[in-house]
């Protein structure tokens, strides 16, 4: 069975663990072109799309903001997105990640079947716990994450599948 915490951190954890590979990855193919990388950091799929800082700044908010919303039963949309460098946009995903792993699965999961709110300005909309993780935080954290990993493959950051995927879970369940 899979539980809260499953659904909602494990599941963060693993897209902040691929994002930070990829990051570091970027990272290094552009220390290799004798570049900071930090012109990457406005990449844009289209005009009318957040740059590649502020898909990371989303990624961040919808993993461990997202965890701090189910403890707190409410999740707002992002603050301001702070003007770093690529180093230090790395070092804020590490640290969040950091920050989303000290989240028990206890605290989580007594949360199963809770009231949730999505909260913004004349906006409320009405969640359990889970469907809020469903269908509002892993589609956003998923899409943005997916739209960092084109951004830089775009770019001509050797990525693969695999480097989206991060580290699955695997297994057979115990008869």
């Amino acid at each position: 069975m899979t539980s809260l915490y499953d659904l909602s951190v494990a599941s963060y954890l693993r897209v902040l663990d691929s994002t930070i590979a990829t990051m570091k990855k970027a990272q290094t193919f552009y220390q290799q072109r004798e570049e900071t990388g930090d012109a990457a950091l406005q990449l844009r799929m289209a005009d009318d799309m957040w740059e590649l800082l502020r898909q990371l700044h989303s990624v961040r908010h919808h993993s461990l903001n997202a965890a701090r919303g189910l403890l707190n039963g409410e999740f707002n949309p992002p603050q301001n997105v702070e003007d770093v460098n690529l180093n230090a946009a790395i070092e804020h995903l590490i640290a969040d990640r950091d920050q989303l792993a000290a989240i028990t699965p206890a605290e989580i999961n007594a949360l199963s079947g809770q009231p949730m709110y999505f909260r913004m300005t004349g906006v409320e909309l009405p969640f359990t716990m889970e469907n809020f993780v469903m269908s509002f935080t892993l589609p956003n954290l998923y899409f943005h994450a997916a739209t960092v990993y084109n951004l830089l493959r775009a770019d001509g950051v050797p990525l693969g599948k695999r480097d989206f995927l991060g580290q699955m879970t695997v297994g057979l369940a115990s008869s």
